[in-house]
């Protein structure tokens, strides 16, 4: 299983090394030593706490105001797969994104729950809000 150093950890939650090694001090994810001394977190245990970290996001009303960019770099959360489709669930910060595409895809590419991932958003219209 995939481990991610703090600084990963908080790229992929959307937040700085510091807050990230916060909550790591405070209990609110287990870390562990690697064989080269540092602190890590498991992939499936920083999967969970980014589906927790997602739910407990701020409102509407506490969003900064920004234009999101396309790609979500994030961590896979979970892996449904049927016969011949797939879903695939990404949380990347605050933002959960689920696609479907193919089974066939999916072994392809290796995804399982703990993996870092980035999801790719093509639309052919594209809202700006602001407060």
């Amino acid at each position: 299983m995939q481990s991610y150093t703090i600084g990963q950890a908080a790229r992929l939650l959307g937040v700085s090394p510091d807050t990230a090694r916060r909550w790591a001090d405070a209990g609110r994810v287990e870390t562990h030593r690697d064989e080269s001394g540092r602190r890590v977190i498991d992939g499936r245990a920083l999967a969970a706490f980014s589906v927790e970290v997602g739910q407990s996001a701020p409102g509407e009303e506490d969003a900064s105001y920004t234009s999101a960019r396309n790609a979500f770099p994030g961590i896979v959360t979970a892996v449904k797969l049927g016969d011949v489709a797939a879903q695939v669930e990404i949380q990347a910060g605050p933002h959960r994104l689920v696609s479907l595409l193919t089974r066939e895809a999916v072994e392809e590419l290796g995804l399982e729950v703990g993996m870092q991932a980035t999801a790719r958003v093509k639309s052919t219209s594209v809202h700006i809000d602001r407060a």
